[in-house]
């Protein structure tokens, strides 16, 4: 694991200064405080930072090939690796025992091709001097992030944008077009960066860079075909044989490793797996982290600890804890330096703090993350399965009464009755809307509407709703959970979990999203998936005989912080210091009556508006540390003074 980053020539020939390296190098070396290394040649430089994971004397990058003509970074881990390693033996002389050197080994044999050998998680950059060609790629899933930047005849790249801004010329701009997705979606998805100019590299995509220009390439998309006539019992067998699988690959490692455990399914899953194979192969008890909160009631609805604890006695794991109080948002600069871009999903704050407290005594750790889109585990799916239902009553009853009743309803997520009259009052008001937007309406934070009218613009467009149009997925459930594994999950849930863990120095490990697991997630009839109402059905039915039912039917959480309530108690001064009339008409990006609104809405308990205000005052800060270049120190300082 690591962070690459590096420039290669569009206008040639052209060299290129070490310093530009070190520049990026450095500002990255959080993701790789363990070595660095640089290559330099006519059009192109390599560079990186490494975190030891395999191989920790010989791992070294760049690595290169016998002749030298292949020259690779890469961030990340190639999980098959040793399996492909005896396929390579007897054509391709390996000098180390890194894993990503099975990745020069398949392209000097298949080119481009090499990425269908892949299983794992990575982004990389592999120079060809025969060719004068780089080719850059990104992983199935985009578990791991790359950024790419055309500028003054050359295209430099790097995990994190800004390694790119450190590179002299380029300048920290707001992208209009990611500005106004940030604000119906709460994080900006690719290709776009909150950076004008700076690129992110597609999932699955790869990029080829020679004298004959850019050529960029989707390389896998699953199979949706459902017709193989498996019973529920064959299911439940298959998801479990390869949950156990991948959680076994992802185990190989030469430096400690642990899990985070929240006590839901998809955690909880992990741990026992992993107990499970370290128990087969003698070794010692799995390591789990667990956060919570001792903040009142607020505090107590997010709170998974009890769960937590209970999946770590039944498996005998070596459980740690720690407690979140609000004041740790004096982080925020902090960790949206670490982000790059702003996010309006409070989990960013509690990985980074359980990533923090696990790094003191692990190097690698395995999450759930990905299981709720390959299996159906949101609420949103389960307003889907009631739709056709709901539709049975007359249309005069749900038009003329139930919706209107339903905007008079308060909302507050951090309150168990006024979150279930939240979630009451957005399915009544999406079910008369057509799949996609229905579907929009459920992701979105501003409507495209009030995005409109925030940035007093031509109706934006919206790109989620795109997403789920061209989906080649045919049934609605199949059309969401795929949007979701395009969009969501690898702009917002991956890129905080990838920015947040490397922050602390520390590699996260997603078993769930093993490709060969969403490849046989996509195959699932809709009627297995969720089955009387049952979110993850399947997933939960293979789990049966070793984790107990009040952790596989328990209501799920998320993995959030208590903000909403925090906002209008403890933190409600930070959140007038950055989200004000003066603050908002200096900036000049927003229109603030329709935030003057929000406001309002949120603090009378008419709407809960958490995700509207964490996406505004997350803006305002990313402002300050990149437009206004003011160290997170400084405004963090500012935030303290305001609590």
């Amino acid at each position: 694991m690591c962070g690459i980053h590096g420039l290669v020539a569009l206008k040639r020939p052209q060299q290129f200064p070490a310093q530009w390296l070190d520049l990026m190098g450095d500002i990255t070396a959080h993701r790789g405080p363990d070595d660095s290394g640089r290559y330099l040649a006519d059009n192109v430089a390599l560079g990186m930072r490494r975190l030891s994971i395999i191989d920790l004397s010989g791992g070294q990058q760049p690595i290169s090939n016998d002749d030298g003509s292949l020259v690779l970074v890469c961030n990340g881990e190639i999980y098959n690796y040793r399996e492909l390693r005896a396929q390579l033996a007897d054509r391709y002389h390996f000098k180390t025992q890194s894993d990503v050197e099975v990745i020069l080994a398949l392209y000097q044999l298949y080119g481009v091709d090499c990425l269908a050998h892949l299983n794992g998680m990575f982004a990389f950059a592999l120079w060809d001097n025969n060719r004068q060609q780089l080719l850059l790629a990104r992983d199935r899933l985009g578990i791991k992030p790359l950024y790419l930047c055309q500028h003054n005849g050359f295209l430099a790249f790097s995990t994190e944008s800004k390694a790119i801004l450190a590179l002299p010329g380029i300048e920290a701009e707001v992208c209009p077009q990611a500005l106004e997705q940030y604000l119906q979606l709460g994080y900006v998805p690719a290709p776009y960066s909150m950076f004008k100019g700076i690129q992110k590299l597609e999932v699955a995509s790869y990029l080829l860079i020679n004298d004959k220009g850019l050529q960029q390439q989707q390389y896998w998309q699953p199979d949706f075909d459902q017709s193989e006539p498996l019973s529920e019992q064959s299911w439940t067998r298959k998801i479990r044989t390869q949950l156990e699988s991948s959680v076994a690959m992802q185990m190989v490692s030469d430096v400690p490793i642990g899990a985070f455990l929240s006590g839901g399914v998809d955690s909880s899953a992990v741990v026992a797996l992993m107990s499970k194979h370290s128990k087969e192969h003698s070794k010692g008890p799995v390591q789990t982290y667990a956060i919570g909160f001792d903040t009142g009631d607020a505090g107590n609805f997010y709170n998974e600890l009890p769960y937590a604890r209970a999946v770590a006695e039944q498996f005998g794991t070596e459980h740690r804890e720690i407690l979140v109080k609000p004041d740790v948002v004096s982080l925020l600069p902090k960790l949206l330096w670490h982000m790059d871009e702003p996010i309006a999903d409070s989990a960013f704050i509690t990985t980074y703090l359980v990533s923090e407290f696990a790094h003191k005594e692990v190097t690698v750790i395995l999450s759930g993350v990905g299981g709720d889109e390959l299996f159906g585990g949101y609420r949103r799916y389960l307003g889907e399965h009631y739709l056709q239902k709901y539709r049975r009553l007359p249309a005069w009853l749900r038009q003329k009464l139930l919706v209107p009743l339903a905007g008079k309803l308060p909302s507050d997520r951090h309150s168990r009755f006024l979150n279930t009259l939240r979630l009451t009052k957005a399915f009544i008001q999406s079910a008369e809307l057509d799949d996609a937007e229905r579907y929009q309406r459920y992701m979105q934070v501003f409507s495209q509407q009030q995005t409109e009218q925030l940035l007093s613009a031509s109706k934006p467009v919206s790109m989620i709703k795109q997403h789920y149009q061209l989906s080649e997925a045919s049934q609605g459930l199949w059309r969401m959970f795929d949007t979701d594994r395009q969009s969501q999950l690898p702009d917002d849930l991956l890129l905080l979990t990838d920015k947040m863990t490397m922050a602390t120095s520390l590699e996260c490990r997603v078993p769930f999203l093993d490709h060969q697991m969403v490849e046989l997630a996509v195959k699932i009839p809709q009627h297995l998936t969720m089955k009387n109402g049952r979110l993850k059905h399947l997933l939960k039915e293979s789990l049966s005989d070793i984790l107990p039912a009040s952790i596989l039917d328990r209501p799920k959480r998320g993995f959030g912080a208590p903000l909403g309530a925090w906002l209008k108690q403890e933190l409600a001064g930070m959140l007038r210091l950055f989200v004000n009339r003066e603050t908002i008409e200096k900036r000049g990006l927003l229109n603030w009556s329709i935030i003057e609104q929000t406001l309002s809405q949120h603090f009378s308990q008419q709407e809960d508006h958490t995700d509207h205000l964490l996406a505004l005052m997350n803006l305002e800060i990313w402002c300050r540390l990149y437009l206004d270049k003011q160290s997170a120190e400084h405004i963090s300082e500012t935030i303290r003074t305001s609590l």
